[in-house]
């Protein structure tokens, strides 16, 4: 940098940061849809009809799953800490238990109003603040949290007909007191664990129409 002028290096820290944010930005975009087709992050999904902060992550992820929806299903009834597991990094969001590798009848019936997506480990599955939002038996889940937002999953026709979508719809708003305190949490470690959890999904269900 010795022969630039010394505008020229005062420029050099702005665009560093003007690059590192553009950056940011295209990973953000491409992690916030990976594996959705463009028709999947458009479409109106159920659970869109809640009102959700502003301000805040939109994530719609996908994954073709070689099995029925009927094989997909039971992972997804069962999900969660203190049921299955959450089928990703145990160690990190399951206190090293390993998730579930069989369908566990004893959380198979799922009704509106029933505790989801369980996530204290030091709390009974009950007491979780999400729940069951809307339930269509083998095709639609949705799940709400009272301030944060509403998770959704719906299973859709594979490619050519055959197999399964499965397509998830995360919606959380930042601006209650529990929002902006997960905010940094959820913009690093979201990604990873949710990609994670998609492929532990697929696997499982894959193996049980096998």
């Amino acid at each position: 940098m010795r022969g630039l002028t010394r505008a020229a290096r005062a420029g050099v820290p702005v665009l560093a940061a003007a690059a590192a944010g553009v950056g940011v930005a295209r990973a953000r975009s491409w992690h916030l849809r990976w594996g959705a087709t463009p028709g999947e992050v458009r479409a109106v999904l159920p659970g869109d009809e809640v009102p959700v902060a502003r301000v805040g992550m939109r994530a719609t992820r996908a994954v073709t799953v070689d099995a029925p929806p009927t094989d997909v299903w039971p992972w997804l009834a069962q999900i969660g800490t203190g049921k299955a597991g959450w089928y990703s990094y145990d160690l990190l969001d399951n206190l090293g238990r390993s998730s579930a590798r069989e369908v566990l009848p004893r959380w198979q019936s799922v009704a509106v109003g029933d505790a989801a997506a369980p996530m204290n480990p030091f709390a009974p599955v009950t007491s979780s603040p999400w729940r069951v939002e809307h339930v269509d038996q083998g095709r639609v889940l949705v799940w709400r949290h009272p301030q944060m937002g509403t998770w959704s999953w719906v299973l859709l026709p594979g490619p050519g007909g055959r197999g399964t979508r499965l397509v998830s719809r995360l919606r959380l708003g930042y601006e209650s007191v529990g929002g902006m305190a997960f905010a940094p949490l959820l913009e690093v470690a979201d990604f990873p664990m949710f990609r994670r959890m998609l492929l532990g999904i697929k696997e499982r269900a894959e193996a049980l129409g096998a």
